[in-house]
């Protein structure tokens, strides 16, 4: 009897065996240009093999819909209009019990059960990676929401920044801080790298470009998580994914804007931490679903 998470990311699959509140055995692939199933089909199948699989946790990049088994990631193209990986999954292990939640919710999960807020009741979870993700933790449970996109941060709206976003809107803090965006910007300044590990080591060397990329990145970050503090009155926020990683030339003013813009006496000197897992945390809070740990009905 096997237990499988699932990790659907803007570029990347990643699947493994649960174990406990471990994940083992992990497999990744990239998330091609189109039949993007089949990838994900052939991923969870090489993990899987001969096994009789029980359950299979799945963490998906949003927008969701956890009523319907949609996922619908703004950064995969096939799947922008939705499509039914609950079923799909489903289909592929008729006798297993699917459990479905954005990857923000997943990444709560997994900082909750094994990470930074541990102990902690009531905190915010942020991914920043090729997008911003982000789960909420109130009162000692993940929140979900009416369709499982509570905590999406990426779209809070932040001040002084009129960048169109892959979600029609215009201003969202995926739009300005991202990974990816943030490649963008540094390249129309004339920056000549391609990834976000590339724009960080280039501004820890110096480069003005890179320098100002994570600048604006780290601002449009600190007001935003700033906003959300002052909504949700949480204890700790929690950042985790790749592009967070890239050191002080990102940390050091995302922390000077929060400061800035976090006055009131409940959001000043609102602590702000790395992710407490090295890695994979969207597919540990997935096997925290999968295996019963945390169910939609233990959420608010």
């Amino acid at each position: 009897m096997t237990v499988l998470a699932l990790d659907i990311g803007a570029t990347k699959f990643a699947a493994g065996v649960v174990d406990g509140l471990d994940v083992r055995d992990v497999r990744r692939a990239d998330v091609p240009p189109e039949e993007v199933w089949a990838a994900c089909r052939g991923l969870l199948l090489e993990v899987a093999g001969d096994a009789t699989i029980t359950a299979v946790g799945i963490g998906s990049a949003g927008p969701v819909d956890v009523r319907t088994g949609l996922t619908a990631p703004l950064n995969i193209p096939e799947w922008k209009s939705g499509f039914a990986i609950v079923a799909a999954v489903q289909e592929l292990f008729p006798s297993a019990t699917i459990e479905f939640a954005i990857d923000g919710a997943c990444l709560a999960l997994a900082e909750y059960h094994v990470g930074a807020l541990r102990g902690v009741p009531n905190g915010l979870a942020l991914t920043v990676s090729s997008g911003i993700g982000g789960g909420i933790i109130a009162d000692g449970r993940v929140v979900m929401g009416r369709t499982g996109n509570a905590g999406h941060i990426g779209h809070i709206v932040v001040p002084g920044w009129d960048v169109p976003c892959l979600c029609g809107g215009v201003g969202c803090v995926e739009a300005v801080a991202s990974g990816m965006s943030s490649v963008r910007w540094a390249v129309g300044q004339g920056w000549r790298g391609a990834t976000g590990v590339q724009l960080a080591e280039d501004a820890h060397a110096g480069d003005e470009i890179a320098l100002a990329a994570l600048h604006r990145s780290g601002t449009a970050l600190g007001q935003a998580i700033a906003s959300a503090a002052a909504l949700l009155d949480v204890d700790l926020v929690v950042i985790g994914g790749g592009f967070a990683q890239s050191g002080a030339p990102l940390w050091d003013p995302m922390r000077a804007a929060l400061e800035r813009h976090a006055r009131l006496d409940f959001t000043r000197g609102l602590r702000v931490v790395p992710s407490g897992i090295a890695h994979g945390a969207t597919l540990v809070g997935a096997g925290v679903l999968a295996a019963g740990h945390a169910t939609v009905a233990d959420t608010v």
